[in-house]
């Protein structure tokens, strides 16, 4: 279902997309979605990489980034939003964020054999930029 909206949006500039409760976990709804003439767009999600190859085969993908981030940064960073929204308890979002901390590495490792180039945010934004300017991608 991604790959078929991203391809709408890249095709059409418009599609359906899906809204989520991270609390319940699952889609719980859909609202379209309008690119406004632009020239790219950005998916994103932990699940982005599952679909690289796919996009890639279908001309719609201008680049795939897995983000490298300090995994201390993240951690916290996802714990005061999950304690903030209230999420889960305090102990589940606690053991929760300890335990993807851990994995983090090889979640990226994962991203990246699907596809996914690693890269922090400015290079990022600097890969972006050179898409919008026309340039081939210098990270």
């Amino acid at each position: 279902m991604a790959v078929e909206t991203i391809t709408r949006l890249a095709r059409e500039g418009t599609a359906e997309v899906p809204v989520y409760a991270i609390g319940a976990d699952r889609r719980v709804a859909a609202r379209p979605f309008d690119v406004d003439g632009s020239p790219i767009f950005v998916a994103e999600g932990i699940f982005a990489a599952e679909i690289v190859a796919e996009c890639r085969r279908r001309g719609v993908l201008a680049g795939a980034y897995a983000l490298r981030r300090p995994r201390g940064a993240t951690f916290l960073r996802r714990l005061a939003r999950d304690l903030a929204e209230q999420r889960k308890a305090p102990r589940v979002l606690l053991r929760r964020g300890v335990a993807l901390l851990r994995a983090e590495p090889a979640v990226l490792r994962r991203q990246t054999g699907l596809g996914a180039e690693a890269a922090r945010a400015g290079e990022v934004l600097r890969g972006v930029a050179a898409l919008l300017a026309g340039h081939p991608h210098q990270p």
